[in-house]
């Protein structure tokens, strides 16, 4: 069971009130959690990642033990504490200004 956090604005998208727990079948990666919340959330397709491309959205970042996973591929394994549910998959909006 992997935790995942996700920012306010997609809580409130998905209709939930706390973290989600996905069942992930196969090898815990970026796109297996992904694929396991947007098959759960439909109503999140296309806002994390681009529908065609599935590639990251510019201001969304993931984070998992204290890492960066922004820029990893998402075929990659998550961090053993995130994989076996003890950590959580942060989902965080990023901010930009100037």
């Amino acid at each position: 069971m992997i935790l995942v956090v996700l920012p306010a604005h997609l809580r409130t998208l998905a209709q939930v009130n706390g973290d989600v727990q996905l069942e992930i079948h196969g090898h815990a990666t970026q796109r297996a959690v992904l694929d396991a919340l947007e098959s759960l959330y439909p109503m999140l397709r296309g806002t994390i990642r681009d529908q065609v491309t599935l590639e990251r959205r510019p201001f969304l970042r993931f984070f998992a033990c204290e890492e960066d996973l922004s820029f990893a591929s998402p075929d990659a394994p998550l961090p053993d504490a995130a994989a076996s549910g003890k950590e959580p998959f942060f989902i965080i909006g990023a901010i930009a200004g100037g």
